[in-house]
């Protein structure tokens, strides 16, 4: 069996992005049993773009990741990665164009890190065709990358949470896609490891041409590290821009139902989100 080898499609995939848009998502609609979940969603963004989605619990992000990757079927609308409808794919194709970081994804009991990172390479084998040189090279770099390759004889379960994302991560990284959708990557992380991966995401970022897509709950982690925000509310994208754009008291309050206010972090001027109370509460401390 021949082994698998660097192709043009890399390639030609980052001359595309570079020219503008690289995923677009027009009228989504989608309802479970009968309800509506989305309701006329709309998305684009564009090369070398970090975007966080944010809103509520129940709101849809896990539903919108599981969309946009074409692992749910739509009611309606259009899914566009590179001006090519994902619908219209083969899951293969697809697999080329989109990697999915879920949230607490199951791992086969007894499959190391390596085992684990390296199966990101299969899209781009063809049936029957074992993973060459040049995959195992890529595997690598992935690894080394997310700083996992010292992990790669372990275990999955035998690694904390942190260490588990790193290699989910890596492992969408060596799918080399031009777009890496991640749903609530931080959601099971301590204070500690939390900025760490999105630290990583934001370096990964900067090293491609592609988008990189996050739901998240957590507003003022997302503030810090996102390009844009995207707010869904009521099924539809309520609000998109720059975080000190979009993240207002205002736009919170309308949203998520709760009386907050945004403070300025002292380092990087990005929205820093907290209770009324707490704010009212570190005023009077002299904070």
């Amino acid at each position: 069996m021949k082994s698998s080898s660097h192709n043009t499609f890399d390639a030609g995939v980052r001359d595309r992005t570079t020219a503008g848009q690289v995923f677009n998502v027009q009228n989504m609609r989608f309802s479970y049993n009968g309800i509506p979940v989305l309701s006329g969603f709309d998305f684009s963004a564009k090369s070398g773009e970090f975007v966080g989605l944010v809103g509520p619990n129940g709101t849809g992000k896990t539903t919108l990741i599981r969309l946009m990757s074409g692992v749910l079927k739509h009611d309606a609308g259009v899914v566009e990665i590179l001006g090519s409808r994902l619908d219209q794919m083969k899951p293969t194709e697809r697999a080329r164009l989109v990697s999915v970081v879920p949230q607490n994804p199951r791992t086969p009991s007894g499959l190391t890190a390596w085992d684990l990172v390296l199966l990101g390479r299969n899209p781009h084998l063809r049936m029957l065709q074992w993973e060459g040189k040049s995959d195992a090279e890529i595997a690598h770099s992935a690894m080394v990358a997310t700083s996992t390759h010292d992990l790669a004889d372990r275990e999955m379960d035998s690694l904390s949470g942190g260490e588990r994302q790193r290699v989910l991560i890596a492992m969408a990284l060596a799918q080399q896609c031009p777009v890496m959708l991640l749903d609530e990557p931080t959601s099971n992380l301590d204070i500690a490891h939390q900025p760490a991966i999105m630290e990583l995401l934001t370096t990964l970022k900067s090293r491609d041409d592609g988008v990189v897509v996050v739901a998240m709950h957590d507003l003022t982690l997302a503030a810090q590290y996102c390009d844009r925000i995207v707010v869904i509310h009521e099924g539809r994208n309520f609000a998109d821009g720059k975080p000190q754009d979009v993240l207002t008291e205002e736009i919170i309050q309308r949203v998520y139902g709760v009386q907050v206010r945004v403070l300025s972090h002292p380092d990087t001027g990005m929205p820093v989100i907290v209770g009324a109370n707490s704010a009212a509460q570190s005023r009077r401390n002299g904070l």
